[in-house]
């Protein structure tokens, strides 16, 4: 293990816990609801996806990865497919095509072994390039949603859609709450007693339950619930071809880039030999099932990913226990709550999602603090630049162009 890395395991759960249940954990559990509740209230308020059957995946699929692999594994929206959907407006029956298709991808890449192959001749700039560009963009989008500038915001027409109040005097209520809450984090980043991740998102829930609009408390109540199977038109074959070309072509190589090179990289960075089932191929196995997984109860297409996994180790995660807590956790109050779930969703404002935004993506971005040579960081930061003028998937493409030609001497930088 990397000298980093070990410095990293200091104070953790120990080498050998696969399930550690505290204060810790149950901060870290929390850490990447920033990117999770956006793009999954954008396709349930914009594309119909049902919330049950959204969350229930999403929660059964927390706890099913946490005990397969043994250490904390994140769980995301596929951010392509998520937001080009929100953007668009375009159909559910689209959208669980696109899911099936990655899922269908995923695997053959996955069994044949393919995906290990390719992640032998991935250079190590590559990975590191993929890490700083998505830290930088979920800081750039927990940014947003405390200036209420986010895609999901606009959408709703307001920065804080479920607060009474919207401003201080001439100041946005979002940016108040986010500078508040990123100091609060600071302060509390490498507490133990009272972790950063739990008490922000305690914090979050407590204002909006005294500054919040409350809707649909009047019709909030218990009961059993469990998802349907196929709850929505099958998708035609124009869905399938549509969701081909628009959404999967995209998506697949900011998959592999993200949510396998980067990922699986980064989990054995932080867990060492704990994460050995963390492999390329059991990370595209495992997003394959759970697309598929998806599909029969009508979720959202689902991914692991980089910024996941920094998101919930910043804020205290370092065993699978923090994924039976956040997945038993939507689990239940997908079976009690049902389609009211986002009643009590809601009661998080936006710009509390940003500050876990913020941190989260930093502490994915200072992973290239490892490389040092002048070709390395020059296709680091040309990935970054790539990718905030176009996307990932791009920036992936051409970094590894960009690092194989590099490998002649003659060129310099």
């Amino acid at each position: 293990m990397a000298k980093g890395a070990r410095h990293r395991e200091e104070g953790s759960a120990g080498p050998t816990q696969r399930f550690g249940f505290n204060r810790m954990e149950l901060a870290g559990s929390l850490g990447d609801l920033g990117t999770l509740l956006p793009l999954a209230l954008g396709m349930i308020l914009v594309n119909g996806l049902n919330p049950m059957g959204l969350f229930f995946t999403v929660g059964v699929y927390y706890i099913l990865s946490g005990i397969y692999f043994g250490v904390t594994v994140p769980v995301q929206p596929m951010k392509v497919i998520g937001a080009y959907a929100i953007a668009t407006a375009m159909s559910a029956p689209q959208i669980f095509a696109s899911g099936l298709i990655m899922a269908v991808v995923l695997l053959i890449i996955g069994s044949t072994g393919l995906v290990s192959l390719m992640g032998k001749y991935i250079p190590r700039p590559v990975v590191r390039g993929v890490q700083l560009s998505t830290g930088m963009l979920l800081a750039a989008q927990g940014v947003k949603f405390m200036a209420g500038t986010s895609t999901f915001q606009l959408i709703q027409e307001t920065a804080e859609p479920h607060l009474i109040i919207q401003s201080l005097g001439t100041i946005p209520i979002g940016i108040v709450i986010g500078v508040f809450g990123g100091i609060l984090t600071l302060l509390l980043l490498d507490n133990r007693r009272l972790p950063a991740g739990l008490i922000l998102v305690l914090g979050g829930i407590i204002l909006g339950l005294v500054l919040g609009r409350h809707e649909g408390f009047d019709r909030l109540g218990i009961e059993f619930n469990l998802p349907d199977i196929f709850p929505f038109d099958m998708p035609s074959r124009l869905d399938f071809t549509f969701a081909l070309l628009a959404l999967v072509l995209p998506q697949v190589p900011m998959t592999l880039g993200n949510a396998v090179f980067a990922y699986s990289d980064l989990s054995r960075e932080y867990f060492g030999d704990r994460s050995r089932r963390v492999t390329y191929r059991g990370a595209c196995i495992s997003m394959a099932l759970a697309n598929l997984l998806s599909f029969v109860f009508g979720g959202m297409p689902l991914c692991h990913g980089a910024g996941g996994l920094a998101a919930h180790y910043r804020f205290g995660a370092r065993t699978a226990g923090s994924n039976l807590i956040i997945g038993l956790s939507f689990v239940v109050l997908a079976v009690l709550l049902g389609s009211h779930i986002l009643t009590v969703i809601n009661l998080l404002p936006m710009s509390v999602l940003g500050v876990l935004l913020l941190f989260a993506g930093s502490q994915l971005a200072l992973t290239i603090t490892d490389v040092h040579e002048r070709k390395d960081l020059f296709v680091v930061l040309t990935m970054l630049a790539i990718t905030l003028a176009s996307n990932l998937a791009v920036g992936f493409v051409a970094g590894i162009f960009i690092a194989f030609v590099l490998k002649f001497k003659k060129l310099g930088v």
